[in-house]
């Protein structure tokens, strides 16, 4: 159980972000903020399924060389993707080599184009907003998932997404601002506007 972390700078923060400067850089500026339109979706939605069994940090250090590995998160061109394709991202050193999640990234971006005749993938992941936001005072309060995370995991899968488990999707919602995450006392907390 970890509370706040007051930093150097005088702000506390949620502990995970109280070490590495490129974790307290992403805390401060993008985690739990709104994005808009499908390439951060999708972006965020892969990069949470390629986490999966590792540390944020090793993602966070890749996530340039994602972003060109997979067109900017253009799900048109990731679409396209073929076997040719798959060999060549598994030969790259820059990211995540795991064939599985490869897959997943391309199907899932398929899946966003089809996602489109409903409204698209913004919306469709916005649809499971809860009420209300969590108010953890430590870590030892914060969830991995829940019935909204649940719901949305369900409802990707029936849309053809793959790689989108619930605590997965949990983490995607902390990410772009569904859920507000923050600690109580963490200098960010209610920064998304989405439930200042």
């Amino acid at each position: 159980m970890s509370a706040p972390v007051t930093g150097d700078d005088g702000l506390a923060r949620c502990p995970w972000a109280a070490g590495d400067p490129v974790n307290r850089a992403y805390h401060d500026t993008e985690w739990g903020l709104r994005v808009s339109g499908e390439a951060a979706h999708l972006e965020r939605l892969t990069l949470e399924a390629f986490q999966s069994g590792l540390s944020w940090l090793t993602i966070l250090n890749k996530r340039e060389a994602f972003r060109e590995a997979f067109a900017g998160f253009d799900a048109d061109v990731v679409a396209a993707y073929d076997e040719t394709d798959v060999e060549r991202l598994m030969g790259e050193p820059r990211i995540v080599r795991n064939r599985r999640k490869i897959d997943a990234a391309i199907t899932n971006a398929r899946a966003t184009v089809a996602l489109r005749e409903q409204g698209g993938l913004e919306a469709f992941i916005w649809s499971f907003r809860p009420e209300t936001t969590p108010a953890p005072g430590d870590t030892s309060e914060m969830a991995t998932t829940s019935p909204e995370s649940l719901a949305l995991s369900k409802a990707l899968k029936k849309a053809g997404f793959a790689h989108v488990g619930p605590t997965t999707m949990y983490a995607l919602m902390e990410a772009v601002g569904l859920v507000d995450d923050h600690l109580v006392g963490c200098h960010r907390r209610g920064a998304s506007g989405v439930w200042a």
